[in-house]
């Protein structure tokens, strides 16, 4: 039976192990510690969490003078609160300053599909992406959220880490080593090259599998960070294969797609499919009808990678 676990009750188990390993580690809340899974570190370390309230804008802001005093502040809150509503802060203050922050969207993406646009986090990668010196990490299952954090707790600089809100299955190996800027190969293929990242991850498993039964053979690859991106891995994926599918739950526009197709027009123009949310605004509804109502799941995945092949389209 396919393991489940909650991405925020990870994150925040695995904030708490970061926090007992050095204690410069702060944690930072806009109202929402229990909703970001920051419990176990509140309990842990009550000195060294804060809870702001409603002001993203400011939090960011005062993150980014704990930084400066030499503390590692993790900033936890939903998606959109912590990247389009403070962004200039964030270009600021963590950015054109250089700070050593970790800011964490969660309920990333249509994860917090009920609540409708306003909350549903679609253009994160895009616009966080843009601002120089700041890594953008989209785990695609608990063991990579583990991995992120420990990894985004050691990394100097800011650090941008996007989590979903369901629970997701466990597809990766304990003890894969994770580097950030560099993407994991799960399935070796030479047909064509699926590359995915967070939340859909599990999807493009299910349209790997769907495929392979079709004796289809594609390599699929974790990119799990996004900024830097793994330019050998992809430009290596795009000689060996010849075609490129890329896999998120972001806009079309300025999100992994975006990256890989600005890389490839550059060093290697490479047939490339990129399947995501196009220029719309999501619909509200159960986040698993909303991911098949945009052609998200992983029979549509792999339906949309058959006619790219048979029609180059």
């Amino acid at each position: 039976m396919e393991e489940l676990k909650d991405p925020r009750k990870t994150f925040g188990e695995a904030l708490t192990e970061a926090g007992e390993k050095d204690s410069r580690i702060v944690a930072l809340s806009a109202d929402s510690s229990g909703g970001s899974g920051m419990t176990p570190f509140r309990e842990r370390f009550p000195e060294r969490h804060f809870e702001f309230g409603i002001m993203e804008q400011g939090i960011v802001g005062f993150a980014s003078g704990l930084a400066t005093a030499g503390k590692i502040p993790f900033f936890a809150a939903i998606a959109p609160f912590v990247t389009a509503r403070p962004f200039e802060m964030f270009r600021n203050d963590l950015g054109y300053m250089n700070q050593n922050v970790k800011v964490v969207g969660r309920c990333a993406g249509l994860t917090y599909s009920d609540l409708g646009a306003t909350h549903q986090s679609l253009d994160d990668v895009a616009i966080i992406r843009t601002i120089p010196g700041v890594t953008v990490i989209n785990p695609g299952d608990p063991v990579d959220i583990v991995k992120a954090v420990h990894a985004a707790a050691e990394h100097v600089g800011p650090v941008y880490i996007k989590i979903g809100s369901p629970k997701m299955p466990v597809l990766l190996d304990e003890n894969y080593p994770f580097k950030i800027g560099k993407g994991v190969v799960m399935a070796d293929g030479s047909d064509v090259a699926i590359i995915a990242t967070g939340t859909l991850l599990s999807k493009a498993v299910i349209a790997a599998k769907v495929l392979q039964e079709k004796g289809i053979q594609p390599r699929l690859i974790n990119m799990h960070t996004i900024k830097p991106l793994d330019k050998e891995l992809v430009l290596k994926a795009a000689v060996e294969t010849g075609k490129i599918v890329t896999v998120e739950e972001g806009y079309l526009a300025g999100g992994l797609g975006g990256c890989i197709a600005e890389l490839l027009a550059t060093e290697h123009p490479t047939p490339m499919k990129m399947i995501g949310v196009d220029d719309q605004y999501a619909d509200a509804g159960p986040y698993e009808e909303l991911l098949g109502h945009l052609g998200l799941q992983g029979e549509q995945i792999a339906g949309t990678v058959e006619r790219f092949l048979d029609s180059g389209k």
